[in-house]
């Protein structure tokens, strides 16, 4: 009885064994698939904002990713699918993206503040027109 009990628990152990995926071949490195992370992110929301942008100059999003990077479709999934069988390689990856991507957000948020800050120098710069009542010449009562 204790016997098959504890082939029963033995042969539960050896499934239950967590198989990881062997890295392919062309392994994108860690910080080249950052970059396409962040191109694609960059792109989708171009795609997702104007789409017409993309279409008049005819660019297809994983097209213009996959030849910026000198890669292919199948080394990026393959590549992809390894990262994203360890959670922890994966998120560290994922969080260079969000913060390139919040460096970028605070790059344009200072601009704007910046041209807001320049407009508003030039508004208090620039002459006021007078109004054409309080311009003209002030009206003498007649004298009787």
């Amino acid at each position: 009885m204790y016997r098959i009990l504890f082939l029963c628990v033995l042969a539960l152990m050896v499934s239950c064994k967590e198989e990881l995926i062997n890295p392919p071949e062309n392994l994108i490195a860690k910080d080249k698939m950052s970059a396409i992370l962040y191109d694609l992110a960059l792109v989708t929301a171009a795609k997702n904002t104007s789409v017409d942008v993309l279409k008049e100059n005819k660019i297809e999003a994983m097209k213009y990713i996959y030849t910026k990077h000198d890669i292919d479709s199948l080394q990026f999934v393959q590549s992809d699918v390894y990262y994203a069988s360890y959670p922890a390689v994966y998120g560290e990856i994922y969080k260079s993206v969000e913060d390139k991507l919040k460096a970028d957000i605070k790059v344009i948020d200072d601009a704007k503040k910046e041209q807001r800050t320049l407009d508003s120098i030039e508004r208090v710069r620039k002459p006021k027109k007078l109004d054409s009542i309080k311009a003209g010449k002030p009206i003498k009562p007649k004298a009787n």
